[in-house]
């Protein structure tokens, strides 16, 4: 196992036993010794100048949408799916209108068992559509609703949000570190209920504040490779996330229009250069944060 210092990480610092060693010379003790992540079985670092974003869900609404920023954007994207192809290579070609490279994988956010998998596929698409063996954004965006009222909340939609929107997002994101390019930005989902309550959304917004915590961690332990952790969280958008109710039913849009300050329901337009805004340097300087999108519902 590589090591490093939680302040100043280093594949060169040599840990063995009490001895502390870097680049042949001993050191003192240091505190805050933490393991470094291991690597995935491959080449060697592979150098590539071309920014990569992977985003999961990136084949439909706000997945979508900032996939297409960034690739106007001049980065190039890698989508996952989880059954409709035929979005995913839309949007494929979209990408490639617009000057960029664009790669589309199959992923079940609630499929933890197969993450060793889809690990492997993401350093097979690197190497094949960029002769590299890195990426530098992480979009933590794949998702689903199960609306229920509490006290009719089942355990299987209970364990199928919290995959989706909490363990995924920790486990995957392991799995990628090796992947991701120090100086990199993480950026994870959220949603606004997770300021203002909405009857029959309680376990889909408990999994929110979990990742919304686990963000903070992540940027706190993954600051010393200078990758910037945010959460990003959307209010109501005209999607077909939850049915499409807030882009399709008239009644749901005037309540939503009704209790947001900008006074109209949320657009993907609204989130996605937001996102790809994270992304890029001029966010260099913002990490661990909760960000709320919404045009400012239910103040």
């Amino acid at each position: 196992m590589e090591w490093g210092l939680l302040r100043r990480p280093t594949q060169d610092l040599v840990v063995s036993g009490k001895k502390f060693e870097l680049g042949g010379k001993r050191l003192a003790p240091l505190c805050w010794i933490v393991p470094l992540p291991p690597t995935i079985n491959g080449p060697a670092h592979m150098p590539n100048n071309q920014k990569i974003a992977l985003i999961t869900g990136g084949s439909r609404g706000l997945g979508r949408n900032t996939a297409l920023h960034l690739a106007r954007r001049g980065v190039d994207v890698i989508v996952t799916y989880l059954t409709n192809e035929a979005a995913s290579k839309e949007l494929i070609d979209e990408c490639l209108a617009n000057g960029g490279k664009a790669v589309a994988l199959q992923y079940d956010a609630n499929n933890i068992e197969r993450l060793d998998e889809f690990a492997a596929s993401v350093q097979h698409a690197l190497a094949t559509h960029w002769n590299t063996d890195r990426f530098d954004f992480l979009v933590n965006n794949a998702g689903a609703h199960a609306p229920a009222p509490f006290g009719e909340i089942t355990e299987a939609d209970f364990d199928r949000l919290s995959n989706m929107h909490f363990k995924s997002v920790l486990f995957l994101t392991q799995k990628l570190l090796p992947l991701l390019n120090d100086g990199g930005r993480i950026v994870n989902v959220s949603t606004s209920m997770t300021r203002h309550a909405s009857a029959g959304s309680a376990a889909y917004a408990a999994m929110k504040g979990a990742l919304e915590v686990l963000t903070r961690f992540m940027a706190v332990e993954l600051g010393p490779r200078g990758i910037a952790v945010n959460a990003v969280a959307p209010g109501p958008i005209a999607t077909d996330f939850f049915g499409g109710a807030v882009r399709d039913v008239p009644q749901v849009r005037e309540f939503v229009t009704a209790n947001t300050a900008l006074g109209r329901t949320g657009e993907p337009d609204d989130i996605g250069p937001f996102i790809a805004s994270l992304l890029s340097d001029d966010s260099r300087w913002l990490s661990g944060q909760r960000l709320e999108v919404s045009g400012g519902i239910f103040l």
